[in-house]
């Protein structure tokens, strides 16, 4: 069987989450805690914390560290109310910092309010105008894209010379004026839904596909306007990430792979809005189970460490193909994570987010970061219904 057949019936077939009940139910708002669309509520730390094991985790902020290199911010959010907030010198509340790939999880939320308006089906091809209705890439579904399961021949994770790193190439190489237009010039290298690969290019190209279903029509700089606006009014403003910008290229695409910048405290905000399963203030912004969607393992044998559009933690063992960022747990947490060490922790059985944003000092700091960050979810209690 040709490689086009087997993308036509890997494409055919639906890849559905295992139930809700498998996952550990989302912890609702309390009734007596205000949302913080405005304002963060403050709260102390929770009883059983020690507040010298918190402060001793947190003194990686007063100056770079030989592994961890810069923490810039960190902001913790426990039962909906901020407990504790620090920043390395320079640095404050207002400041905003650079998502690099947790813009992947903000992309994977504006899928989602496609699919609540009813824009979208995930299970259906996502398509791209650049390839022909026969091109096997066009039958790709949605789905298959946001689980990086698509098949694309994307090389990042492991790539040591960056002339040959394709997101490299994408975001400062030939295709930084159009990265939508280098992603979908990459061809496929195995079927939909039978191997798990990081995929940025994927990620442009699902952004891509978003400015046709909000902003049809446009380009350049029309796009750019109208897709900004879209972003603001469906997602940043409703929550209150007013410091929210997200980034664009010449072409008008927002490249949904690596640039959104925002307040630690404003991505604390994106990180409750999947802690309340997608519903801020009583409204849904988020369809139901968009949220397990996110924190499901990716349907393929060959990964267990990434669901859609976050990093997740495997339910047993240390992870595949690599090594988990929090292999020890909790098993229920799962991450916005970026390059450099950017991340939003979000743990429902602990109620609990925990954001830091920073610089690694190496790439081999990924798993000190790792270690310090269930140091810090662990000192936290687990959180009762």
């Amino acid at each position: 069987m040709s490689l086009a057949s087997l993308v036509l019936v890997a494409a055919g077939a639906r890849a559905e989450p295992p139930a809700a009940a498998a996952q550990l139910p989302l912890p609702p708002q309390a009734a007596d805690v205000p949302w913080p669309t405005t304002a963060w509520p403050v709260g102390p730390l929770p009883a059983g914390v020690s507040a010298g094991k918190l402060d001793a985790a947190l003194a990686v902020l007063a100056g770079p560290q030989p592994r961890l290199g810069e923490t810039r911010a960190v902001v913790i959010i426990q039962r909906g109310k901020l407990v504790s907030e620090r920043y390395m010198r320079g640095y404050g509340p207002d400041t905003p910092l650079l998502s690099w790939s947790m813009a992947k999880s903000i992309t994977q939320a504006m899928v989602g309010i496609a699919v609540r308006r009813g824009l979208v089906d995930i299970d259906k091809p996502m398509g791209n105008p650049r390839w022909a209705a026969g091109d096997a890439r066009a039958q790709i579904p949605w789905r298959n894209w946001i689980n990086m399961i698509d098949g694309q021949d994307y090389h990042e994770i492991g790539v040591t010379d960056q002339t040959r790193n394709d997101a490299a190439r994408m975001l400062y190489g030939p295709g930084r004026l159009d990265v939508a237009g280098f992603a979908a010039s990459l061809p496929l290298v195995h079927p939909p839904a039978t191997h798990w690969n990081y995929n940025s290019a994927g990620v442009n190209l699902i952004a891509d596909a978003l400015a046709r279903v909000f902003a049809p029509g446009t380009t350049g700089a029309d796009r750019r306007s109208r897709m900004s606006a879209v972003m603001k009014a469906e997602l940043f403003a409703p929550i209150g990430m007013t410091s929210a910008q997200p980034e664009f290229d010449a072409a008008g695409n927002f490249v949904g792979s690596a640039f959104v910048y925002a307040t630690a405290r404003d991505w604390a905000r994106f990180g409750l809005l999947y802690l309340r399963d997608g519903t801020w203030e009583g409204k849904r912004i988020l369809p139901e189970h968009w949220v397990d969607f996110a924190r499901t393992r990716t349907p393929v044998d060959d990964c267990d460490t990434y669901g859609a559009g976050f990093w997740i933690t495997p339910p047993s063992g240390r992870g595949k193909p690599g090594r988990a960022l929090t292999p020890d747990g909790p098993r229920d947490l799962f991450i916005a994570q970026g390059h450099e060490g950017q991340l939003v922790v979000i743990v429902p059985s602990k109620d609990l987010v925990v954001v830091r944003l920073g610089h690694l000092a190496d790439l081999s700091g990924w798993e000190p970061l790792g270690m310090w960050v269930e140091q810090v979810v662990q000192l936290f209690p687990d959180v009762r219904p």
